[in-house]
């Protein structure tokens, strides 16, 4: 492995402070100066990165590596690719692949696969229950053994309670994280976030409820258990004051949103434009406020991309018979420094919920310090882009933030990113 000398960038790292133009050297893998490089260090590879920043790479915490119903087979390379292209370098792998993440062999395979790939750091959830069928618990102790980050039901809620309380309790008593997305089954089915949109559009609506009901219940489950819980993807100011009160009660409880309900609302959905199919669907714009003020001030920890490739089959039929879901992956950090520009904050602070804090849920490090993986990503700041679909690298095409569509343009162009000092991308 070459040792690599990245110069005159503005190296940012939001877990340290960390934001001054400098070098950053690089030798089997590692950071082994941050600054300059330090004294005897030969590069076999020098990068002139002025005007560019250099930071951790990103850390996304749900990207769906296979299109809707598929299999990994084949598709786990071109995701990965994405995510390279993004500068994500770790990201978390839901469990309702198919065949379900329910057994360790299964799990075996995935890193493998992604091993084999090496573009990226994947770290798979495994299923809480056999099948996400929401009856039977999984062999949680094996699926973390075998490398699973914590238990997720994925987009399936538990509807016996009684279950979920068993899941929590098992948890708790091993130190198990279980991610949930805070979905009432009963009152979860539509397709559109309830509102006088989706009543003239004859959409079936979600009201909020569906997201607060299924949080308290979680957050007594809690109390009785003591179990750590990470929420996934909030969709609705309710839920953000739940979120809000549990932790200043001290519950063990995190919580991400994704970049399609930070940036939009149901009003996107327009004319029953199926890219606006996503799941938690699209609210009000003061649910979209909530959620902004919510992740600058940390109560929402992380910024996930949500990513689902979809292929175009599942996406040109009526709205609510398409596919939810949209690529996004590629557009992590482009829509994390959109959202910086406007609610006025620094660089670090729009990086720190797709690295440091992202990176603290997982129970990881995404840091510019000497020792740390090289897990890097380079872009520059000033560079404005387009999102063409025909130009993602993901299999889906799919995205409601699509210039032709949207007509926005994301800062940030990814110049190159590296993990641990392979250069992957660019």
């Amino acid at each position: 492995m070459s040792n690599l000398l990245i110069q005159s960038a503005r190296l940012v790292d939001p877990a340290t402070g960390l934001d001054r133009v400098g070098d950053l050297a690089v030798a089997d893998g590692r950071i082994v100066g941050v600054g300059a490089a330090p004294a005897g260090f030969a590069a076999t590879d020098t990068i002139n990165a002025q005007g560019a920043v250099l930071a951790p790479g990103l850390v996304d915490l749900h990207a769906r590596l296979r299109a809707s119903g598929a299999s990994l087979e084949g598709g786990i390379e071109t995701e990965l690719r994405a995510a390279a292209a993004g500068g994500v370098t770790t990201l978390v792998c839901p469990p309702d692949t198919d065949p379900v993440l329910d057994e360790p062999g299964l799990v075996d395979m995935l890193h493998w696969r992604c091993e084999r790939a090496a573009l990226a750091h994947v770290l798979p959830l495994g299923a809480l229950t056999r099948g996400l069928g929401g009856e039977i618990l999984a062999e949680m102790g094996a699926l973390v053994e075998a490398g699973c980050l914590g238990l997720s039901q994925a987009e399936q809620p538990i509807r016996n309670t009684a279950v979920l309380w068993r899941a929590l309790q098992y948890a708790a008593s091993f130190g198990h994280t279980v991610w949930l997305r805070p979905k009432d089954s009963f009152l979860g089915g539509g397709v559109a976030g309830s509102g006088p949109l989706a009543t003239r559009l004859g959409l079936a609506g979600v009201p909020a409820m569906a997201e607060t009901i299924a949080m308290h219940t979680v957050f007594e489950l809690m109390r009785a258990t003591g179990a750590r819980v990470h929420l996934q993807r909030l969709s609705s100011a309710a839920g953000v004051a739940l979120l809000r009160a549990a932790k200043a009660e001290g519950l063990a409880v995190t919580a991400d949103v994704s970049v399609h309900s930070l940036h939009l609302t149901d009003v996107d959905i327009g004319h029953f434009d199926s890219a606006a199919r996503l799941e938690p669907p699209l609210r009000q714009a003061r649910d979209r406020d909530a959620l902004r003020v919510a992740l600058a001030d940390g109560t929402i920890d992380a910024l996930v991309s949500d990513h689902a490739p979809i292929d175009d089959d599942a996406k040109v039929l009526p709205f609510a018979e398409a596919a939810p879901g949209a690529t996004a992956v590629e557009l992590l950090l482009g829509l994390a420094l959109h959202w910086g520009e406007q609610s006025g904050l620094g660089l670090p602070q729009a990086l720190a919920p797709v690295t440091q804090r992202a990176a603290q849920v997982a129970g990881r490090q995404a840091r510019l310090i000497e020792g740390a993986a090289a897990d890097l990503v380079l872009f520059d700041p000033a560079q404005r882009w387009a999102v063409t679909p025909e130009a993602l690298v993901s299999r889906g095409k799919s995205t409601p933030f699509a210039f032709g569509r949207s007509g926005l343009e994301l800062p940030g162009r990814v110049l190159g990113t590296w993990v641990a000092g392979r250069r992957v991308h660019g």
